[in-house]
């Protein structure tokens, strides 16, 4: 028996796609558990028509919205030994359920997941695809490389034994964004191994614009100095970098007294083109890449300040 688990809000466009793979994805004995944070469209009407058509399906309310409520809640009303979460906006291979039991076993690790793929059908989203799973966009988090495979420190989305919650707890409800960084390096650090294998294989479909883009990387910034004060052997030199960089554009006024202080930026401006390039894209695509590395990295670094502003 697995259990299933899923965080939903205004997810009319997705939520059927979701349950239509579930409901054809072996093993049989399964359930899911969908947690609504008031959705204002019509996600409740279409589970609610799927769960007269099939059994196994489960509809809770989450008043508080955000995601690690909802992770929690759907936890505690889990009947399986294994949980595996998924994302409404995320699409999954057929034998997704399947390779995840495999990890489990081949592995012998408590937590298991795939590396994140993204994929999307604007050009837009197809240069984001490409800017976040390269060393220049996000460092060296394995998670994003799809060809990884091993001990990793986080996962996407993720599938957990059902003790590893006995023994290090639930979601921290603090964290409304990387609540799944905190939580897995809170298991690394207590001596828990999490493995990644590319066979557990998913499409996550990013951001559709500059200003959402901006603001989900700006919350990642944000929150991420509240996890490493939490769990601090989670800090990696990835975290930090953006911040730097941000203090750096905001010194380029010193250009005119030190023009040398450019070289900087010539360097970011050569490596931003040179990934660009090494894209083969089209175009279009081309132009975005170019613009969307300096959007995660300004967004993530300014966020990051903004957090380390809250703990200090």
């Amino acid at each position: 028996m697995i259990s299933v688990i899923c965080p939903v809000y205004n997810e009319e466009k997705y939520i059927g796609k979701v349950l239509d793979f579930f409901i054809k994805a072996a093993p049989r004995a399964k359930e899911i558990i969908l947690v609504d944070g008031g959705s204002t469209d019509n996600t409740r009407q279409v589970v609610r028509y799927w769960q007269e058509q099939y059994e196994g399906i489960r509809l809770l309310d989450n008043p508080n919205r955000y995601v690690p409520f909802a992770l929690n809640k759907a936890i505690a009303a889990a009947n399986g030994e294994v949980i595996i979460r998924l994302d409404a906006h995320s699409e999954y291979a057929p034998d997704y359920f399947e390779k995840v039991l495999e990890a489990f076993r081949k592995s012998a690790a408590p937590i298991v997941g795939g590396p994140i793929r993204a994929g999307g059908s604007t050009d837009f989203q197809k240069a984001v695809s490409y800017a976040t799973a390269t060393v220049f966009g996000i460092g060296n988090s394995g998670f994003h490389f799809e060809g990884y495979e091993g001990y990793s420190d986080t996962v996407y989305l993720g599938a957990w034994k059902r003790n590893v919650f006995n023994q290090i707890g639930l979601f921290d409800e603090a964290m409304l964004r990387n609540q799944d960084d905190e939580f897995h390096y809170r298991a690394c650090k207590s001596g828990l191994k999490i493995y990644q294998d590319p066979a557990i294989r998913s499409l996550y479909f990013p951001r559709t614009s500059y200003k959402k883009l901006f603001r989900q990387y700006y919350e990642y910034g944000l929150f991420k100095p509240l996890v490493l004060k939490k769990v601090k052997r989670g800090f990696r030199w990835r975290h930090i970098i953006p911040s730097c960089f941000v203090l750096y554009v905001f010194s380029l006024p010193l250009v005119f007294a030190y023009p040398g202080w450019a070289v900087f930026l010539l360097v970011y401006l050569l490596l931003d083109i040179f990934f660009v390039l090494r894209s083969k894209r089209s175009g279009t695509v081309m132009v975005h890449i170019l613009l969307v590395y300096p959007i995660l990295h300004l967004a993530y670094g300014m966020g990051f300040i903004g957090g380390l502003k809250k703990i200090l």
